[in-house]
């Protein structure tokens, strides 16, 4: 048990958190029984220390078991379109076609003074072919313009009224970096927009939120983040309004986790635009604005994820083995550029032809500019090349893993492993092989794609099935992680990829960020998802919880 006092003398503590183990996830990864906080640091660990600055106004939470963690950080998550989702029409939460129909009519009716009916989370799943149609839209919403993200963001649901007002139809190609579905009878567009053109779509034909908006929709977001125990985050999606949103509220003491901003890197342009990152990059209160993120290419379930031979498919015409956004050589110019500059790059690769570019442009780097401690990463690593699981640890770039995809569920049996084929279904979420390899782990959700709740991402890292299908048989669980690594993943190796070198662990003289849980999901017959998260401390304030 660790027992030991800040240097500052006996000054009396804000609060004491005690009647739970304590997991520390420092070095030695100790255990301890008690914690101390004062003006947002720890200052003391374990009962004989903290009893020694307890006064009569100190705060204190006795708790009844369970757990103290950390508070966990989310190294690539999408708040402000998530709360957004939160706000407008959220499909997340929904299983099927009709109930999707339901909720949008719902929403409609109740905001008619909405011109547009803006949202998403809708799975592919639920569709033929992952593909839903503008006719059910104009059905339910006839005469409005909708635009409904999926839950991946990775393509759009549209009526015919949105497709009318943006111009789209039989004659409008297809942009360089995406695909507009079309009718195999009459080639009119269907109502599904990929990539690309989802995107376009959004940023010039859908009425923008102002900065006031997205302040909301962060608002929401972090409420529903700190009540999973979650204090800090890496935004992989940072655009010039939401970073706008984030300055507002870290201006005005809103924003209560630290926040790493991922500046979003516009595929269309080159190295020209490192100028424009240049004059966004700061820090302002606890917002970040110092990583930037590289889309290298898309997702397998719409045949755009980039692999080194082609899909199990035949539709996909001139990429028959998926689209890469950013090529190889300005891939590695840009990731050049940027380290020289000192960014972190973040880095999207799905495929293993885009997880080997991203290695590659790493690997440029540090022949250019040598070691340095920007700490590039890689989200999402969904297929890998068994040659290129030991770069990770060469290369000195982190593991962004997203674990809650690693399990047996209608997507993955349905639009993976399909068109993968045996041998690549086996190359996916290489979770413990990397972590064999001596890389480091950090850990995302995601969110809005799929859930943002650690317990549950936990649950899947360390069983390979979620907690709502726990009789469905284990994918792949060589790759499962421990709990200890898992969970470390979660706190120190997320701190670790956003530079929170005082967070990520619990010791005296570190910001007093925590998570407490009802369970403690270390107990024997215990799972991560059987755990509730009861308060969240950020930074010495109590954020969720009484």
């Amino acid at each position: 048990m660790v027992t030991s006092t800040a240097g500052s003398g006996r000054a009396p503590a804000d609060l004491v958190i005690s009647g739970a183990p304590v997991w520390t996830v420092d070095a030695a990864r100790s255990w301890t029984d008690a914690i101390a906080v004062r003006d947002g640091v720890v200052v003391a660990l374990g009962r004989e220390a903290c009893a020694e600055v307890t006064a009569r106004h100190t705060d204190l939470l006795r708790l009844d078991g369970g757990l103290v963690v950390p508070g966990f950080q989310d190294a690539h998550v999408h708040p402000p379109f998530a709360g957004r989702n939160l706000n407008t029409v959220d499909l997340s939460g929904l299983e099927g076609r009709g109930a999707y129909l339901e909720a949008i009519r719902s929403y409609a009716d109740a905001h008619p003074e909405r011109e547009w009916v803006l949202g998403g989370g809708w799975a592919m799943e639920y569709f033929p072919g992952g593909l839903p149609r503008r006719e059910d839209l104009d059905a339910v919403v006839p005469g409005r313009p909708v635009f409904l993200f999926n839950k991946d963001v990775h393509g759009a649901w549209v009526s015919s009224e949105a497709l009318r007002r943006a111009g789209i139809d039989a004659a409008t190609p297809d942009p360089s970096d995406g695909r507009i579905e079309r009718d195999p009878t009459t080639g009119e567009p269907s109502g599904t927009l990929h990539e690309g053109a989802a995107y376009t779509f959004d940023a010039t034909v859908v009425p923008p939120p102002s900065r006031e908006d997205w302040a909301g929709h962060l608002l929401a977001a972090q409420a529903h983040l700190h009540a999973l125990g979650i204090t800090g985050w890496q935004d992989a999606w940072v655009t010039p309004d939401t970073q706008g949103a984030y300055e507002l509220l870290a201006a005005d003491g809103r924003l209560t986790a630290r926040v790493v901003g991922a500046l979003w890197w516009d595929r269309h342009r080159g190295v020209e635009q490192v100028e424009d990152l240049l004059a966004r990059r700061r820090v302002t209160g606890g917002f970040h604005g110092t990583s930037v993120k590289i889309m290298v290419d898309g997702i397998v379930e719409n045949g755009t994820a980039a692999m080194l031979e082609p899909y199990c498919r035949h539709d996909l015409g001139d990429a028959p083995a998926g689209l890469s956004y950013v090529d190889a050589e300005p891939l590695a110019e840009a990731v050049t550029r940027l380290d020289t500059e000192g960014f972190q790059v973040h880095m999207h690769a799905i495929g293993d032809r885009a997880v080997r570019s991203a290695l590659d442009a790493v690997a440029a780097a540090r022949a250019a500019n040598g070691s340095n401690d920007h700490r590039h990463h890689i989200a999402h690593l969904q297929v890998v090349h068994p040659d290129d699981v030991p770069r990770f640890r060469e290369l000195g770039v982190v593991v962004n893993c997203q674990t809650y995809w690693a399990q047996n569920e209608p997507q993955m049996a349905e639009l993976n492993i399909p068109v993968l084929g045996p041998e690549r279904t086996l190359h996916q979420y290489p979770f413990a092989s990397v972590a064999r390899g001596g890389a480091v782990l950090a850990m995302g959700s995601d969110w809005g794609v799929t859930t943002a709740d650690p317990l549950e991402q936990l649950e899947v890292a360390v069983h390979r099935v979620a907690s709502a299908t726990r009789d469905a048989e284990p994918f792949m669980p060589q790759e499962a992680l421990t709990l200890t690594a898992a969970l470390a993943a979660f706190t120190a190796g997320s701190a670790y990829v956003n530079h929170d070198d005082a967070g990520g662990t619990i010791a005296v003289g570190r910001r007093a960020d925590l998570a407490v849980l009802d369970t403690n999901i270390f107990d024997a017959g215990v799972r991560p998802a059987d755990a509730t998260v009861t308060h969240t401390v950020a930074a010495g304030r109590l954020v969720h919880g009484s």
